[in-house]
C-alpha cells in the first residue's frame, strides 16, 4: 500500500531544526508543510530531510518555495537531505538548489 499525504515533524540536531518529511508533497501537504514549520521555531539552521518522501509535484515544489522564501525572510539558511537523484536533478532544473544546500546522502547516484 502507498502512504499518500504528508507527515513531517520539527526535530533538533546540533543547532539546526530537522524538519522529517514523509509521504507525498503536492497541494494536500500544504497545512502539514507551515505547521511543522511553525513547531520547528523561527531561528537557526532548517534542514529539510526529504528521505521519507516518494513523490513531489509542481504544486509541491511551489510550496517548497514558499518554505524557502518564509526562511529567506526570516534570515534561516536552509538546506536538503536525502533527495533521491531523480529529485536532486528536479531541484536543480528548477534552480531551488541555488536557495539552499544539497547536502550528499554519501551515495553514488
Amino acid at each position: 500500500m502507498t502512504q499518500t499525504g504528508l507527515e513531517a515533524i520539527a526535530r533538533s540536531e546540533g543547532d539546526a531544526t530537522v524538519l522529517e518529511l514523509h509521504g507525498e508533497i503536492d497541494g494536500s501537504a500544504r497545512e502539514a508543510l507551515h505547521a511543522v514549520y511553525d513547531a520547528g521555531g523561527a531561528d537557526g539552521p532548517l534542514v529539510l530531510d526529504f528521505a521519507g518522501v516518494g513523490y513531489i509535484n509542481s504544486t509541491g515544489i511551489a510550496l517548497i518555495v514558499g518554505l524557502l522564501a518564509r526562511a529567506r525572510s526570516e534570515a534561516r539558511p536552509v538546506s536538503a537531505r536525502g533527495l533521491s537523484a531523480h529529485y536532486r536533478e528536479i531541484f536543480e532544473i528548477t534552480r531551488l538548489s541555488d536557495f539552499m544546500t544539497i547536502i550528499d546522502s554519501g551515495a553514488s547516484a
